[in-house]
């Protein structure tokens, strides 16, 4: 029982960061570029929902849909103001300013609400027992899961089946020929960037709601493990980034629990590099000729 405890766990972790590497593969698989701003957003979720149910008394369901609006606009004012002019542009100096724009999110923060950290007042709550009380799962847990599941098969279902997600696998495939039928490339990005932010805030309100602390810096690690669990999987891949952040997360609630909680995230980062020896793309990622 304590295993399948552990293992449950693992898979709620591992929910919140395959959420999160959603949001990493699709702007990586279609814009070509690492926006490690993408954790920060995390935070912001998580400070919008709290303020709307603390400061505003509004219900949780109602924070949860803000914190989604609120980092859906976020994502595309950071592509238009930051990304977009650099289309064009090194990956060096796109990198350099995803940096810069994450470190100007946690300031703002900073300035904003204070570097002390803040108790947060989960939306779910509740445990459910099992097998004569043997086995005690968080109601966040569950819910972690199943939101995750649901938003994998409507990404996979909008990004096979939607006109959008048809130009967004086009614009993946090649900029200047999807430029050439007609698509609208910047428009494409803007919406791709809209979806991983609108991801980033359920991920934080999930996160937030099993481990209830929140601060300036609080989307920081989660984010570098989120875009761990995209490289695991395979960039690019939104199966991969699901599959990934799942085994992410197991991997490192067994090593807190079985080795050591100070070492469970060099345990994880040493998986990743043993994967990338054996398969350098990644679980299920593709290599991908370059054209000369």
């Amino acid at each position: 029982m304590v295993f399948l405890s552990y293992l449950i766990s693992g898979l709620s972790l591992g929910s919140v960061y395959a959420i999160i590497a959603l949001g990493y593969t699709m702007v990586y698989g279609i814009a070509k570029m690492l926006n490690f701003a993408h954790g920060d957003v995390i935070m912001v979720g998580g400070y919008v929902s709290f303020l709307t149910m603390n400061s505003l008394g509004l219900p949780s369901w109602l924070a949860v849909i803000l914190a989604v609006v609120v980092c859906t606009v976020l994502g595309i004012v950071i592509e238009g103001l930051a990304y977009k002019p650099l289309r064009s542009a090194s990956s060096l100096a796109v990198l350099i300013t995803a940096i810069g724009v994450s470190y100007f999110l946690q300031n703002a923060a900073q300035l904003l609400f204070g570097a002390n950290p803040v108790v947060y007042i989960p939306v779910i709550s509740g445990t459910i027992s099992l097998f004569d009380g043997q086995l005690n799962i968080s109601v966040v847990s569950v819910v972690t899961i199943a939101v995750c599941i649901v938003i994998m098969i409507c990404l996979s279902a909008f990004i096979s089946k939607s006109k959008m997600g048809k130009a967004m696998r086009a614009c993946s495939e090649d900029k200047s020929a999807a430029r050439l039928m007609g698509i609208n490339v910047n428009k494409t990005i803007s919406v791709t960037f809209a979806i991983g932010s609108a991801l980033a805030a359920i991920a934080g309100v999930l996160l937030c709601s099993s481990y209830p602390t929140l601060m300036p810096t609080t989307g920081s690690m989660p984010g570098i493990k989120a875009f761990t669990a995209a490289v695991f999987g395979g960039i690019g891949s939104v199966p991969g980034a699901f599959i990934g952040g799942l085994l992410l997360g197991i991997i490192e609630s067994m090593a807190k629990a079985y080795v050591s909680t100070n070492l469970a995230n060099s345990i994880v980062f040493a998986v990743l590099i043993i994967v990338l020896l054996v398969r350098p793309v990644g679980i299920l990622g593709k290599k991908v000729r370059e054209k000369v």
